[in-house]
């Protein structure tokens, strides 16, 4: 059989001390590969770096690592995709272990997830990895143990049917939630993970963490919708209830309503409730639907490889 083409995609921004030992790790891991770098608007030397150690180099303006994964993506052709961090903080020679077991296993995504003796994560980063990881899993399944791991491999037909939505660091969990929206077959494997090489990290403990908190919240809208709701017409319907029953009462025992504002604020809470609900309804079938959209591109893609 021909062997697969495997193409390396290393978004980067102002990542000049790392991007050559990144390329040449790769490089030397796997040789056939074609390694293409994303110089996310650099203001050093990244570029200039990144063609002197051999790799093809694109550009992206806008500024964030998922509108630098939507260049990659749109540009490269391969049978096989890498993802990783331009930094040095992935360890490249696992790349053929995952490509291994992606090609045996026919996978569609593996998560490297990342480990190391010492750990390097700045605290803020593995308290909110944590919390987000124990989020998605309440939500979606706990199916991972490191929902943003920027190393990961994905086959063509996961990236053809992907519609990537993020812009800058919460590009992983959408990611994430992409395969278990779908059910694809996907894997985690532990990989050592290593201090960056040079400059600090690009993430933002709070801005960037509040950035993936309102995209977790927007996902779990559309994809459980009617959880979503549903949930909320609780809320409003108990707050109904406590502001309506006592004019229920009064009305009961003397036949008068004296709170009128109350009994007009109770009706409308209650409406609104009934109204939250019928939406959740609603966008559970939108939902459906859209799903049935995204796992006919990905089986129309299946059905053309075979």
């Amino acid at each position: 059989m021909a062997q697969p083409k495997i193409a390396i995609l290393l978004p980067a921004y102002n990542e000049e001390d790392g991007i050559a030992p990144v390329i040449e790790g790769f490089a030397k891991a796997l040789p056939q590969a074609r390694i293409v770098v994303c110089d996310n608007n650099s203001s050093d030397a990244t570029a200039e770096r990144a063609r002197a150690a051999g790799a093809e180099l694109l550009f992206q303006a806008l500024p964030g690592k998922g509108n630098a994964m939507r260049r990659l993506f749109r540009e490269i052709r391969a049978d096989i995709y890498i993802m990783c961090d331009a930094d040095g903080s992935y360890d490249a020679s696992a790349a053929p272990r995952l490509i291994k077991m992606m090609t045996d296993n026919k996978l569609d995504m593996i998560v490297a997830a990342r480990e190391s003796e010492n750990s390097v994560y700045r605290p803020g980063h593995a308290v909110g990895n944590r919390f987000f990881t124990w989020l998605m899993g309440a939500g979606f399944g706990r199916h991972f143990t490191d929902i943003f791991s920027g190393y990961r491999v994905f086959s063509e037909r996961y990236v053809r049917s992907f519609p990537m939505m993020s812009d800058r660091f919460e590009i992983e969990a959408e990611m994430t939630i992409h395969a278990l929206e779908l059910r694809l077959p996907f894997a985690e494997v532990p990989v050592a993970f290593f201090d960056r090489i040079g400059g600090e990290s690009k993430l933002s403990t709070f801005r960037d963490g509040a950035r993936i908190a309102w995209l977790m919240g927007r996902l779990y809208r559309d994809q459980q919708p009617l959880r979503f709701f549903t949930f909320g017409a609780f809320i409003i319907a108990l707050t109904s209830l406590a502001i309506g029953i006592p004019v229920i009462w009064e009305f009961w025992q003397t036949g008068l309503v004296t709170k009128m504002p109350s009994a007009i604020l109770a009706a409308a809470l209650m409406i609104g409730a009934a109204l939250s609900f019928t939406c959740g309804v609603v966008l559970d079938t939108v939902k459906r639907a859209r799903i049935a959209q995204k796992l006919q591109a990905y089986m129309n893609y299946a059905d053309e490889e075979r």
